[in-house]
């Protein structure tokens, strides 16, 4: 605590989620710019590469972006043949998000990034393990503590 009874920055847990976020997110973009994508990108084919295909809604939740910043995004990614979006036909307000032969064919780079991820973190499998349970148990109970 500073003299004045404010905590200091780096006595903030927000400060260090972001440091840290930051930091991950430094040791992706090299690994990611030498096959052509962003992190963002790369977080949209994560979710593509298991489930070849989902509506717009599904991906901004699974990813916990909104429209607004996805839809761009996913643009991009149809300019650059990684993805297709089409309207259904049930139901045309829906967009659905399918992999191309491209962007299938990245999945290749996904071991070894994670690899490299991994190793950079410095942690055990079981560290890893522990803070994603701390992270996402956190995660809920902001969003909780928000609404």
């Amino acid at each position: 605590m500073a003299d004045d009874g404010h905590p200091a920055l780096a006595e903030m847990l927000c400060f260090d989620l972001y440091a840290a976020s930051r930091a991950v997110t430094a040791v992706y973009r090299p690994l990611l710019a030498e096959i052509g994508l962003t992190y963002p990108q790369y977080l949209v084919l994560v979710v593509l590469w298991r489930e070849k295909e989902c509506t717009v809604k599904e991906l901004s939740g699974a990813l916990q972006l909104d429209y607004g910043t996805l839809t761009p995004l996913l643009r991009r990614m149809e300019k650059s043949a990684l993805i297709t979006r089409r309207r259904r036909d049930d139901d045309e307000r829906s967009v659905t998000i399918s992999l191309t032969e491209a962007g299938a064919a990245l999945r290749s780079h996904e071991r070894p990034v994670q690899a490299r991820i991994a190793k950079a973190t410095g942690l055990a499998v079981t560290e890893v393990a522990e803070l994603q349970r701390t992270l996402r148990a956190l995660t809920a109970s902001a969003a909780d503590a928000g609404s």
